[in-house]
């Protein structure tokens, strides 16, 4: 009678052949080994350590549920689903049990409670299909695919970010036509004033410059005057303070959440939490995918994810392996390069500084292409400093040996800060020039060009340089220009400077000339065609891709401080300016801010007293007060979910632990089956006159290891 050992909490214990013939016994057998198993993994051996550690320390454990009891996992995400039991992604077995759960619950609660908790899950699948339909109604989603299946996740990035600035202009021209034009077009005392009133002296250069029957128009602060709606607490210089002021806190907190949500993701989808090179390989195919075109497109998109990870890996490796005196000759060239960077920089801002000073010296002439250029002076040299310099930057960062995003997000730094200083150094030289006759107007016409000129600049590169470029190194691709020039590769930082600047543009012009959020809506859906054009026919994918997440937040950061900007900048001129005597809404005000006055003194005397309260100093300690009390709840939530996330990271870990633990006693099993399967062959040979019968050494080996293995549980 052959006896087989079974090793449990660490005594041995004989199983008999006979005491396993029947089918109790068997399901006994299998019972036991199953327990004694489940004892020896992993994750059942660190669950004990840790346990007996507190033990020894006298504290209790405090664990997340789905560690101290497993099973529970499923069963959680059975009572939290609100999916039907049919779309489940589970097999037929799992389906069966989350309906008897579901069934069991709905027993063991009354019918009014069933009643509610049928709502709720019928309010949450109808939210997530509302929102699944909104997704599908979203623009362009189809050119997006095939633009990151083709050039990768960056250059999409970039026309996300442009399709949102395209939504919040959106939403600004609703708040403006709501507070501004809406009432002005309704209340306007004066009905022989059109929206476009032409004269004789009109010419097509007014839609250049912004003078003439542009002048006139509702584009710009000088239209606006106090109709029939003069109310103490609605009026039209109310309302348009009103709507300047709405555009500005809707435009903060909306890119603020942006900015604050992708840091989240980005810090969730870290270094720290990079999806292996194996996943990408054997997980990350679509199998429910029909079409070649998309095929290929998916194909695009893995190989382009893998190069980005090899680029990753080996720049990180030639990192590792510098040494002390190539780190110190590094950081020397580093330093000797931003020293280049800060010359260049004050070299653009006192050619921008001389433009603005040619610009306001202009003389009235005869010759139409030279007023021309006189007015667009300043924009003309703006667009080619920042056209040629972040180029310059680029080439400069690659001598730094940074890796690719890196090399990305320098470039975007140096470059943001060139456009926006640039900018306000333009500003700042042309504020002295506020104090003539209606100069609102002045300073609107100069927002307005800016942004005038920003698109005609998109417009002449795309079709006088990206064309032409492309038609020749296609038509004579051997010559030593097209070697010199190259294919042309889509630049994401530059591309997306430009955004930035034109909303900065749009976000400082908005109060000298409301109609700018309309131009820019416009002048967005233009460049949105005109840069898939330049993508999809006109450039090739690049060799190196760099990895989106990072610079998406940079991208919102920046536009962040555009707006930073565009509000500094607004609160100077309005505070520091009288308004204009001789057009605008607030004509006969010492201030702008004097509207908010008046209003507030034609209320009761309470509602006077609050709003006096709530704009003082002694409002400011209960909403610090109440700030760190939100900060701080706040954080006690960050550190929860940190902690939440690390022992999920390490039950993840022990799960594969145990997958390879399984794994091993599977493969020992299947060898003890293998020399069960030879002992007959062997004893038959020996009948037939063969003396001794040699044992196979591999499986004698397996076999000993696995029992000194159970023996030994730590092992």
């Amino acid at each position: 009678m052959e006896d087989k050992e079974y090793n449990s909490g660490g005594f041995m214990r004989l199983v008999s052949e006979e005491s396993c013939s029947s089918t109790v016994t068997d399901e006994l057998c299998v019972n036991n080994y199953q327990t004694e198993i489940f004892n020896q993994l992993p994750s059942s051996l660190a669950r004990r350590r840790s346990l007996n550690y507190h033990q020894d320390r006298g504290t209790t454990e405090t664990s997340h549920p789905v560690e101290k009891y497993p099973g529970l996992a499923g069963e959680a995400r059975d009572k939290a689903t609100t999916q039907p039991i049919r779309s489940l992604p589970v097999c037929m077995q799992r389906k069966r049990e989350a309906r008897d759960l579901r069934h069991l619950q709905t027993d063991t609660v009354g019918r009014w409670e069933s009643w509610k908790r049928n709502q709720s899950i019928n309010r949450k699948r109808l939210g997530e299909q509302v929102g699944e339909a909104m997704a599908r109604l979203l623009p362009w989603s189809s050119i997006l695919h095939t633009i990151e299946g083709r050039f990768g996740v960056g250059v999409k990035a970039y026309f996300v970010f442009l399709r949102y600035l395209l939504y919040l202009n959106l939403l600004l021209c609703l708040v403006i036509g709501g507070t501004i034009l809406i009432p002005t077009a309704v209340y306007d005392s004066n009905g022989d004033r059109g929206l476009l009133r032409f004269e004789g002296n009109d010419s097509v250069l007014d839609f250049f410059v912004g003078s003439g029957f542009l002048e006139r128009s509702p584009v710009f602060y000088g239209f606006y005057a106090r109709s029939s709606l003069d109310l103490l607490c609605l009026n039209t210089p109310l309302l348009f303070l009103l709507g300047t002021l709405t555009v500005l806190i809707l435009s903060l907190v909306m890119v603020v959440r942006r900015t604050v949500v992708g840091y989240k993701h980005t810090w969730l989808l870290g270094n720290r939490y990079n999806i292996h090179m194996s996943y990408k390989v054997f997980c990350g195919w679509d199998f429910c995918i029909q079409d070649p075109e998309v095929a290929d497109l998916k194909r695009s998109f893995i190989r382009n994810e893998l190069k980005l990870y090899l680029e990753e890996e080996r720049f990180q490796q030639r990192e590792a392996r510098r040494t002390l005196g190539q780190w110190a000759h590094l950081y020397s060239l580093r330093g000797l390069l931003h020293f280049l960077v800060l010359v260049l920089l004050g070299g653009a801002f006192c050619l921008i500084y001389y433009a603005t000073m040619a610009s306001k010296a202009e003389r009235n002439g005869d010759y139409l292409i030279l007023r021309l250029l006189l007015h667009y002076l300043p924009p003309i040299v703006i667009t080619l400093v920042n056209f040629f310099l972040p180029h310059v930057f680029r080439h400069i960062s690659s001598f730094e040996d940074y890796s690719l995003t890196t090399q990305v997000n320098a470039t975007l730094v140096r470059s943001i800060f060139l456009k926006l200083a640039s900018l306000g150094i333009y500003l700042f030289f042309l504020l002295p020039n506020s104090q003539q006759e209606c100069w609102e107007n002045q300073f609107g016409k100069e927002m307005y060009k800016l942004s005038v000129f920003d698109f005609l600049a998109c417009f002449c590169n795309t079709f006088f340089i990206a064309y032409p470029r492309k038609w020749f190194v296609d038509r004579y691709p051997s010559s030593w220009l097209a070697r010199l020039s190259g294919k042309q590769h889509f630049l994401i930082p530059f591309n997306v400077l430009d955004l930035v600047y034109s909303q900065t543009v749009t976000w400082v012009g908005l109060f000298y000339c409301p109609m700018l959020p309309f131009i820019e809506t416009v002048k967005l859906m233009a460049v949105f065609y005109i840069k898939k054009l330049t993508v999809l026919q006109f450039c090739v994918p690049a060799q190196r891709m760099f990895r989106a997440s990072s610079s998406s937040v940079l991208f919102h950061f920046m536009l962040l401080l555009g707006l930073i900007m565009a509000v500094i900048t607004l609160g100077i001129t309005l505070h520091q300016f009288e308004p204009s005597s001789s057009c605008g809404p607030f004509v006969g005000s010492a201030t702008v801010f004097n509207v908010t006055a008046v209003c507030v003194d034609s209320l009761p005397g309470p509602a006077q007293s609050t709003l006096r309260y709530l704009s003082s100093e002694a409002f400011v300690l209960p909403l610090i007060l109440a700030q760190i009390v939100v900060l701080t709840s706040f954080e006690s939530r960050r550190r929860a979910n940190g902690k939440a996330i690390e022992r999920l990271k390490d039950m993840l870990v022990m799960s594969t632990s145990d997958k390879h633990f399984l794994l091993k006693q599977h493969t020992l099993s299947l060898r003890r089956q293998k020399k069960t399967f030879k002992a007959p062959t062997t004893v038959s040979g020996t009948r037939e006159g063969s003396s001794t019968t040699m044992k196979d050494p591999s499986a004698g080996i397996g076999e000993d290891s696995h029992i000194a293995q159970l023996k030994d549980p730590s092992a």
